[in-house]
């Protein structure tokens, strides 16, 4: 009996690759397309020219060769955008708004406060850092605590539109007298300036829905007395905390995110 004859093996095919290749030129040619159409001032025949590509070769295939191309993944439109990623990959922050100019909002604060400023609530005033709202510890806090008086709520309201009316940056700045403290809650006054300003941040964040990223908080103890701390009347001028919307000067003492 004969031995039955071998079929030969089929040869390889070394020029696979060469479909591969031509779909990704393909793909290719089709995205230059699409934003060159874009480009153009007819947008109807852009749109006509998209569509017609997108027909022919099939929109989730355009979509992934565009997320490759810009280097991202198909259905990730934050990730995918090379305009929004910087290197490695990382999203960029949007760049912060231009500080706008405070003399509107003064005057603005002088007539809606006038009230308050005139008993003695508050000051409102000008300085080369920005606008300062200074709020009487008397007024505003009970003495060694850190809890806002819900009867000023109406007075920080009016703060709180005159905030968001801007798109500036704010500061909360609590300040002591230089008497010591030493009580159940608090070791210090550096402890108890900083405790204000952080209930004042919650205040506008919770309640009037200050945006978080536009505040901060520094506690300065008794460092920065604006009277002498020898008469009463004085230290109760120094106890105080004070909301500064900063303009571009006093943002330059800021931190910035990279």
């Amino acid at each position: 009996m004969s031995a039955r004859k071998k079929k030969p093996a089929p040869a390889e095919n070394h020029e696979r690759w060469l479909i591969s290749y031509a779909d990704f030129i393909t793909l290719l040619f089709a995205f230059f397309v699409v934003m060159f159409a874009s480009s153009q001032t007819d947008k109807a025949k852009a749109q006509q020219m998209s569509d017609s590509i997108t027909g022919a070769l099939g929109k989730d295939k355009i979509s992934s060769a565009i997320a490759v191309i810009l280097g991202g993944a198909a259905g990730l439109k934050e990730k995918g955008n090379a305009q929004r990623k910087g290197p490695g990959g990382v999203v960029r922050a949007e760049p912060p708004s231009k500080p706008a100019g405070l003399l509107p909002s003064l005057k603005i604060l002088q007539t809606q406060l006038k009230q308050e400023i005139d008993s003695g609530m508050l000051q409102v005033s000008m300085e080369a850092r920005g606008l300062v709202v200074s709020l009487r510890q008397a007024a505003f806090f009970p003495p060694g605590q850190d809890t806002i008086d819900d009867g000023t709520y109406p007075t920080i309201q009016k703060l709180a539109e005159v905030i968001l009316a801007v798109p500036n940056k704010v500061r909360l700045e609590g300040h002591t007298d230089a008497v010591p403290i030493h009580n159940a809650r608090y070791r210090s006054n550096w402890e108890l300036s900083s405790a204000r300003g952080v209930t004042m941040l919650e205040l506008l964040t919770s309640r009037y829905h200050v945006p978080e990223l536009r505040l901060s908080v520094g506690g300065y103890a008794e460092t920065i007395p604006i009277a002498s701390n020898a008469t009463p009347e004085g230290r109760a001028q120094n106890r105080r905390v004070d909301i500064v919307i900063l303009n571009e000067d006093g943002l330059k003492g800021e931190p910035v995110s990279k």
